[in-house]
């Protein structure tokens, strides 16, 4: 997979895409980063690019020459998607999608925003991580790429990793333990140490559903399976007893 990242700074994505996860799979060559510095791409001897906007205000404003020359001497993966606080929500379904294509490239923007062109006449679409405002878009662009890139075969060791995480399937990920078994009088439960796979299947599956509808109960806006039923069902009935599963 090749992703192209457009940016002034591109030291402060050098560091994070050389380590982990993907430094590694970078090495293996299962990624082709490739980090642009759109100051290579201005015509002037300060490498300027930003301007004042039109109609005052405050702040900065990216201008659109550097951008386009750069994309267009690059000519890099498409999708290409300009990172920007106004941008549709980036979510799991979305890094699923991208990591069965071929690439993409991100734009990161600066100080108040990026010239309005850009987005309507360069990018195929914009991306927001949040509802919050970053300084700039590299931030967004290393949760982007490292949220594909781990989705992609190969990349993680264990393939089944991905699939049981939080949103991969709709709900959040089911609670996680390991040694000590008993730590500070804190044990963890019994059902994880019983070596019944069938029994910790279910009880990782009740987890992770009583967990969205505790915490992100929007996830779960819509009917309920019948299993789905049946395993709060089975945890009412435990948290009225008094004991967890295996007790």
């Amino acid at each position: 997979m090749r992703i192209d990242l457009f940016t002034i700074f591109p030291e402060y994505l050098d560091g994070p895409l050389a380590a982990s996860l993907l430094g590694k799979a970078r090495e293996r060559n299962l990624l082709d980063v490739r980090v642009h510095d759109l100051r290579d791409w201005t015509d002037d001897p300060h490498r300027t690019t930003d301007d004042t906007p039109f109609g005052g205000g405050a702040g900065m404003v990216m201008t659109p020459g550097p951008i386009f020359a750069a994309v267009e001497a690059v000519q890099p993966r498409r999708p290409l998607f300009l990172l920007s606080a106004s941008g549709p929500r980036f979510d799991h379904a979305m890094a699923e999608e991208l990591a069965t294509t071929g690439g993409f490239s991100l734009i990161c923007g600066r100080y108040e925003g990026v010239d309005q062109r850009v987005a309507d006449h360069l990018c195929d679409g914009e991306l927001s991580v949040g509802e919050y405002v970053l300084a700039g878009g590299e931030a967004a662009a290393l949760v982007v790429v490292e949220a594909v890139a781990r989705l992609v075969p190969g990349v993680m060791g264990n393939a089944a990793s991905g699939a049981q995480e939080s949103f991969a399937d709709g709900l959040l990920e089911y609670p996680q333990y390991t040694r000590p078994a008993e730590f500070r009088g804190w044990a963890v439960p019994d059902v994880l140490r019983s070596g019944d796979h069938a029994r910790i299947e279910r009880w990782r599956r009740r987890e992770a559903l009583r967990r969205t509808l505790e915490r992100r109960p929007d996830l779960l806006d819509r009917p309920l399976t019948d299993d789905e039923q049946r395993l709060l069902d089975e945890q009412s009935h435990l948290d009225e007893q008094g004991f967890e599963e295996g007790e």
